[in-house]
């Protein structure tokens, strides 16, 4: 039951982190002049929606075993 509520958890704080991402992307591309017309509102809440959107229905990839006899970290073991 724990595992499952994590699963959850962990897919709500990705879909809300790259939903903050790619609102503030296109905030501060939309402040480049100084001024935020209605047409770069619609844009922020629009890249907010679809990575909110996409990035909750994409699971995430599974982990791959390592080859058998392989080194764990990034010097072989001597």
């Amino acid at each position: 039951m724990r595992e499952i509520t994590m699963l959850k958890i962990g897919s709500y704080a990705k879909a809300i982190t790259s939903a903050l991402a790619a609102g503030t992307a296109a905030l501060v591309t939309a402040m480049g002049d100084g001024v935020i017309v209605q047409g770069e509102w619609v844009t922020v809440a629009l890249a907010v929606l679809g990575a909110l959107g996409i990035t909750y229905v994409v699971p995430n990839a599974a982990q791959s075993d390592p080859p058998a006899g392989a080194a764990r970290g990034p010097y072989p073991m001597a």
